[in-house]
């Protein structure tokens, strides 16, 4: 049996093994109890379960007396801008993201359409496990109602995003492709596309349960999206994950560049237009801080996990942020990681430049950026961490999420993942030698 894998996520697990009926009733009840919502919006991705678990938590919700306003086939980021939209206590989000299609999860949201914070999460833990709760009688069951298209709150809201020049990208007429791994954005990223007045090319956005490629919006997965923008001599690909919520780039040469590139170019949009703070997680690439250096603007980290810099974002007022996995997160919309925002931005950039992504890659400092995992076996990363730290002794040291060594413009981060079971251990550096040098030194201890 597999681990249900809990976490500031939420809970995940292999329908039917870990994650099952009895798993979500427990949770569920516990969310509500922790929120105290008496109205939930919620949404899924395109999985083959998400249909039933929507009904199963729907019905959880209604039984606990608590309205519910179903949205179906939902991005992540879509459920997040209508939790506060419709003035909802909360939001639930029925995906596993980057997950293979065998699992499934549930993402909590407040009332501000925030992920729960980390004590929350403790608290809603400690009361599913304990499973003890009152229901009302059947004269208090909860109403429910389903958002017949909820996508477009999401799309008019992006194109009101004051950094965002629709004229200017409509004025381009842009060719470009889409690869939404038959996930939720299927629908909702080509729209936006062509309201931005684009010609979009589609690959894999037929939301049927399926995968056609490895759920992650990394190079190796990317192959049809490359061909896809050679053939149809497209200026940009846009590559999404199943809930949408991260953006990865093909340029216009059809060349996976990597998710990192996708928030170092919207961060340059942005600042270019308002000066302010930049906060990305500590796994992020330090392009977001050239580029914040270049504008003489404050740059921090946070601890990976979207809530973490969302947090750390408000605390600092920061203008656009998030994380390196495609994940950007811009304020004047909401505080969580969104592809349509991450895509709009993109192109406006592109308008404003003249060029696709490989004009800001030649133009910017490039860094190496290995990123692997390794099965833990009966080790544990507590006792890891040590002999990291001694392996890498005279390094700046950051330990609020694992370990973060980093020293002049290389660093190297090693931690639990929050989704997986697994060791993630990232580096940067300025040459592909130096940065895998610095993953084989942490490799060797564990």
């Amino acid at each position: 049996m597999s681990k249900l894998m809990r976490s500031i996520s939420g809970i995940r697990g292999i329908v039917g093994d870990t994650l099952t009926p009895q798993v979500l009733k427990s949770h569920v009840s516990a969310f509500l109890q922790i929120t105290g919502a008496k109205r939930v919006v919620i949404g899924r991705d395109s999985r083959p379960t998400g249909d039933a678990i929507s009904q199963f938590v729907a019905g959880i919700c209604r039984l606990s007396g608590v309205d519910v306003v179903e949205v179906g086939l939902s991005t992540t980021p879509s459920v997040e801008i209508l939790t506060t939209e419709l003035k909802a206590d909360a939001g639930i989000i029925i995906t596993a993201s980057h997950n293979p299609l065998e699992w499934n999860a549930l993402k909590f949201l407040n009332n501000k359409g925030l992920f729960l914070g980390p004590a929350d999460v403790k608290k809603l833990f400690e009361l599913a496990d304990a499973d003890n709760f009152d229901y009302p009688d059947y004269r208090n069951m909860g109403k429910y109602e389903f958002m017949k298209d909820a996508d477009g709150v999401h799309v008019d809201g992006t194109l009101k995003i004051p950094f965002v020049d629709v004229e200017a990208i409509k004025s381009k007429h842009f060719r470009v492709a889409v690869d939404a791994v038959n996930g939720a954005g299927s629908y909702i990223v080509p729209r936006l596309l062509e309201q931005l007045g684009c010609s979009v090319v589609r690959v894999h956005c037929e939301p049927d349960g399926t995968f056609p490629r490895g759920a992650e919006p990394i190079p190796e997965n990317l192959g049809d999206l490359r061909k896809a923008v050679k053939e149809n001599g497209c200026a940009v690909g846009f590559a999404v994950d199943p809930d949408a919520d991260r953006c990865a780039l093909v340029d216009g040469l059809g060349q996976s560049i990597g998710e990192e590139y996708t928030l170092a170019i919207a961060t340059e949009e942005v600042l270019s237009q308002k000066k302010g703070g930049v906060c990305v997680n500590l796994s992020t690439s330090r392009m977001n801080q050239d580029v914040a250096e270049k504008y003489g603007c404050e740059f921090s980290r946070a601890k990976v996990g979207e809530i973490n810099v969302s947090l750390q974002m408000i605390e600092k007022g920061c203008v656009i942020g998030g994380e390196g996995n495609g994940g950007v997160i811009l304020p004047a919309l909401h505080y969580g990681r969104d592809s349509l925002v991450a895509a709009a931005l993109v192109l406006s950039w592109m308008a404003h430049h003249n060029g696709g992504p490989e004009k800001f890659v030649a133009e910017n400092p490039s860094y190496a950026m290995p990123k692997k995992k390794f099965e833990l076996g009966n080790k544990s990363v507590a006792e890891i961490l040590p002999k990291v730290k001694a392996e890498f002794a005279g390094w700046e040291m950051d330990e609020r999420d694992g370990l973060w060594l980093g020293k002049e413009k290389s660093w190297v981060h090693v931690r639990a993942s929050n989704t997986e079971p697994v060791i993630r251990v990232i580096a940067e550096a300025p040459s592909a030698e130096e940065a895998e040098s610095l993953c084989t030194r942490v490799e060797k201890l564990i």
